[in-house]
């Protein structure tokens, strides 16, 4: 870890990319010959990179292969189609981009292509008719290698669970709030608690062990995004890693569920943390800027919304003093704001009063495209995981 990560004790320089000097930078370590030592990835390529370094010190954690096979959105879709045998996912796989209107058309309308083995969500799109297909082949190279599925309609969740010799344990789980319009594959944030019915709830417990079980993922965090569709819940993607640093911050900021500091301690042999409950709202609203708005290096807003009481932080990916060239794509935004309060209705007023600050005037409602999402099955409330 950096060592100005909390809970870091020194700065080892390594190239985690470089598999070889990673492995003989750890060899050299004491407690990594002693065997009392664990190589952690906080993302998808650092946790490969951890899972290959771990295998080859003799250290515990999953295998390579078992994070190998959650990247593979192909291959978890088949074996997670297998846990709802009678309802699967349509899929189909895509080797040229020419072919997406076709297979787009035998999935049927609308649905989702992306990217193989791709990661926080680049290269995702909806395609809500056979425009959007014709549109589509010119986003991908000729040659490529894509997944094309039904669209799943229905509430997200973001789960993140910890595992331990093969028992999966469900930490929390945040909802996600989809953009509107053509942007309805990504989000302008997460919030939570979210109270599901017990049966809902149950059926996400079940079908996240399902899934990691079927991949082979038997230590370390997990994150795994899940639809609540009307035939129950449907997996969109799983890694082998916890998920982005601020929905991690959310948990712990609404319940009190610390997932690195249990993660180190479960993967370490050390005793776990205490656990201080919350019963708070926290939410996450990402914040974007239109292409050509210049970041002025005395811009007011930041400090303004960070000044906004019940905020925790403000964080601008945007370099002061630069100019925006691309609109947002998957997961990668241009800057979002944390906050928590003791409600829904005054986390919303905190996080849009934030938000305008940093220069988008009011929240985006949530709409995908014309296409009809049923009603969260949750309410806003404590909730047992």
């Amino acid at each position: 870890m950096p060592s100005d990560r909390e809970g870091a004790e020194r700065r080892v320089p390594a190239d985690w990319r470089d598999h070889r000097r990673l492995v003989e930078a750890l060899g050299r370590l004491d407690a990594v010959r002693r065997g009392h030592a664990r190589v952690f990835g906080c993302d998808p390529a650092a946790a490969l990179a951890a899972a290959r370094a771990n295998e080859a010190l003799g250290l515990p954690g999953t295998p390579a292969a078992a994070v190998t096979a959650l990247m593979d959105k192909a291959a978890l879709r088949a074996r997670s189609n297998a846990l709802h045998a009678a309802r699967p996912v349509s899929f189909v796989r895509c080797g040229r981009a020419p072919l997406l209107p076709f297979l787009a058309g035998l999935i049927g309308f609308p649905c989702v292509v992306k990217p193989r083995a791709g990661t926080l969500g680049e290269g995702v799109r909806l395609l809500a008719g056979p425009a959007d297909a014709q549109a589509a082949v010119r986003d991908y190279p000729e040659v490529t290698d894509l997944l094309v599925e039904e669209y799943l309609e229905g509430p997200e969740l973001a789960v993140e669970a910890l595992s331990r010799e093969g028992r999966h344990r469900i930490l929390g789980w945040t909802r996600r709030i989809p953009a509107p319009g053509t942007a309805a594959t990504t989000a302008t944030g997460h919030a939570l608690p979210v109270a599901l019915p017990a049966g809902t709830a149950e059926a996400v417990r079940a079908l996240v062990r399902g899934v990691l079980d079927l991949a082979g993922h038997r230590d370390g965090p997990s994150h795994t995004e899940v639809v609540l569709t009307p035939n129950g819940p449907r997996l969109i993607e799983a890694h082998a890693h916890p998920g982005a640093e601020e929905l991690v911050q959310l948990l712990r900021l609404a319940h009190g569920t610390d997932v690195l500091a249990l993660t180190l301690a479960a993967g370490l042999g050390l005793p776990e943390p205490v656990h201080h409950p919350r019963t708070a709202h926290a939410g996450l609203r990402y914040v974007d800027f239109a292409p050509g708005t210049r970041i002025e290096r005395a811009h007011p807003g930041p400090a303004a919304a960070r000044a906004v009481p019940g905020v925790v932080r403000v964080r601008l990916e945007v370099p002061p003093g630069t100019t925006v060239r691309r609109t947002p794509t998957g997961s990668l935004h241009h800057a979002h704001v944390l906050a928590a309060a003791p409600t829904a209705a005054s986390l919303t007023r905190i996080l849009d009063r934030a938000a305008a600050l940093l220069g988008r005037a009011g929240p985006l409602t949530p709409d995908s495209r014309g296409i009809h999402v049923p009603g969260p099955p949750w309410r806003d409330g404590p909730h047992t995981t």
